[in-house]
Formats: structure tokens, C-alpha cells, sequence
């Protein structure tokens, strides 16, 4: 495999390394492991409709509905809120 250059500032390629460091590896493990490990918009994408269609079929019987991801983002705001905790 042939390697190539890639020009970021100094203070970018400073933290790339610092990183690498900590992590016992070497900056070219450390920047394929980041390019791995961040998906595309296509990747995303994919992954929401699977993930959509296998909450239709094993949770809600019915297809997922605006209201239902409305009721989503209100459990995550109360979650985060610390509104809903646990239960004792």
C-alpha cells in the first residue's frame, strides 16, 4: 500500500499524535482507525432504516410515525433533564 501526505496545521497534527500516543499506536493506525470508525451520511443513513424497521416489526407492530419519533425526543429531553430517573 502507498502512503500519502496529509497537510493540517501544526496544532492539528500536535493532537493527532498526542492521541496516538496514548493509545500505543502510531498516527497512521490512529487516522485509519478514526476514518473507520466515523460513518458517511450514506452509513448513517442505512443504519437508520435498519434500525427503523426492526423497532416496526419487533416493538411497535405498525410503522414508526412522526409522532412516535416526537415522543422519542421527549423521552431524551426528560432523560437528560434528569425529569424521568430511576426507579426504586
Amino acid at each position: 500500500m502507498a502512503d500519502t501526505t496529509i497537510k493540517v496545521d501544526p496544532a492539528v497534527r500536535d493532537r493527532l499524535q498526542e492521541l496516538a500516543r496514548e493509545r500505543g499506536m502510531s498516527m497512521r493506525d490512529l487516522v485509519a482507525q478514526l476514518a473507520g470508525a466515523t460513518p458517511t451520511k450514506e452509513e448513517l443513513r442505512k443504519r437508520y432504516e435498519e434500525t427503523k424497521a426492526y423497532v416496526e416489526e419487533h416493538f411497535l407492530g405498525r410503522p414508526y410515525t412522526e409522532e412516535d419519533e416526537k415522543a422519542g425526543e421527549k423521552l431524551w429531553a426528560d432523560l437528560e433533564a434528569g425529569r424521568i430517573g430511576e426507579v426504586q
